[in-house]
């Protein structure tokens, strides 16, 4: 009988030299890369060494005849036509464990100004959505400490809301309020495509020491490349599925879903995709759904979601803000009105909804926050005959009582950035308006 030494052969193919096939940069079209002699499927992270050898990471997007596109995660300058091309075999990962927890990351999930995280488990950038029959139903509401959402648009654990507005209007603000005062074990917070000078800005003001003890954010600046925007957001996502795995209640922010579109149609248009709807290629709709449906409930955990949706011109009815409305569970929207009138957060209950809360608030909650809707939407029909002067007092009995309670209202739905009200609180104050 054959005896084999294992030990011997571990150690031989170990130390021994792999072989890998490598291939050359044929030409450069805009922001691509053309490969020749390399085979690799999309997604796959490749590697090309410059004319000073230095290594630019790539990502497989397409194939032209027997070559392959490569969209770089870095810099195009220095490569030239014949410099090396490597396929890594393996698509892109990040290492998570909990010593994400208060660390500031880059789109690709390195740390800024800190060194390299050691350890941890790796996860995919790229991974399928929950299984829908595994995913536990939502039951429990996720107090996130503003009152209006509380009240108004009750927002439960696992769901994914969108946050519409315009420029300018409070969303950032918003969402660190949300960080702050959320009953989370962890936050996981995607700055896409923002300005450089708004990061620091948001984590010192916005989220604050507070916040970002139990926060990660990724941060994919609007100077960087349009490849790394788009991994900042799966990157978020992934580490926030690495605590849902553990069991624990994590809230994803991402600030803002229109950049990632903008983003997704700039590699879209690069490698050769026809425009669709207003500019957007087909696999920015198609990209959208697959990103957002990796959030909410699971078997193990939950994530909870915070999407902003940047509209054009405050144009609700544009096609990425119609697109993410028909994904998520619910839409707040931010009203530039209302931020004109220093009503924050500007909130537009009217035009907002949340489709779990007749679910998962209680009956009497649900009621209360139905009759301050119906007067205030009855108060806001009738302001310009209010304000001119032309209503007269008992005309009409829901003009009457819309006018006594408008004030209790607006009082209760604005709220100061370090105003924190739990969520037995605001309901108190909601039925209080009332008594």
């Amino acid at each position: 009988m054959l005896s084999l030494d294992f030990e011997k052969i571990k150690r031989k193919v170990e130390t021994a030299d792999y072989v890998y096939i490598e291939g050359k940069v044929k030409k450069v079209i805009g922001l691509t890369v053309e490969v020749e002699g390399v085979r690799a499927f999309v997604g796959e992270v490749c590697t090309i060494y410059n004319e000073k050898n230095l290594p630019i990471t790539c990502e497989v997007v397409g194939f032209k005849e027997d070559n392959v596109i490569l969209m770089p995660l870095g810099e195009l300058v220095g490569i030239a036509p014949g410099c090396r091309v490597v396929a890594e075999g393996k698509p892109m990962s990040i290492n998570c464990s909990d010593s994400l927890l208060g660390k500031i990351l880059d789109g690709l999930g390195n740390p800024l100004n800190e060194e390299q995280l050691k350890g941890g488990v790796p996860y995919q950038l790229d991974r399928d959505p929950p299984d829908p029959l595994k995913r536990k139903r939502i039951k429990d509401v996720l107090p996130t400490g503003v009152r209006a959402i509380d009240g108004f648009l009750t927002c439960g654990e696992g769901q994914r809301v969108g946050i519409f507005a315009g420029s300018g209007v409070g969303k950032s603000t918003t969402l660190g309020m949300i960080a702050k005062y959320a009953q989370a074990d962890v936050n996981v917070i995607s700055l896409i495509g923002e300005r450089g000078r708004e990061v620091l800005d948001f984590i010192e003001r916005d989220l604050g020491e507070e916040g970002l003890k139990k926060s990660v954010i990724v941060c994919a600046t609007s100077d960087r490349p349009a490849l790394v925007r788009l991994k900042g957001a799966f990157t978020a996502t992934a580490i926030a599925e690495y605590f849902r795995d553990q069991g624990k209640k994590v809230i994803l922010m991402m600030d803002s879903v229109t950049r990632f579109a903008m983003a997704q149609r700039e590699v879209g248009l690069a490698i050769g995709e026809p425009p669709a709807t207003k500019g957007y290629t087909p696999s920015v709709f198609a990209m959208l759904p697959r990103l957002m449906e990796r959030s909410g409930m699971s078997d193990k955990g939950s994530i909870t979601a915070f999407y902003t949706v940047l509209v054009d011109g405050d144009d609700f009815n544009e096609p990425i803000a119609d697109a993410v409305r028909g994904i998520l569970d619910g839409h707040i929207v931010l009203s530039r009105a209302l931020a004109a009138k220093n009503h924050y957060p500007a909130i537009d209950v009217l035009n907002s909804v949340s489709r779990l809360m007749p679910e998962i608030a209680e009956e009497e909650h649900r009621k209360t926050a139905s009759l301050a809707r119906d007067l205030m939407a009855t108060y806001k029909d009738s302001e310009d005959l209010i304000n001119i002067g032309a209503y007269v007092k008992g005309s009409n009995k829901k003009i009457d009582m819309a006018i006594t309670y408008n004030d209790s209202i607006e009082k209760y739905l604005k709220q100061g950035i370090r105003e924190h009200t739990s969520f037995k609180d605001s309901l108190l104050a909601l039925n209080s308006i009332f008594k």
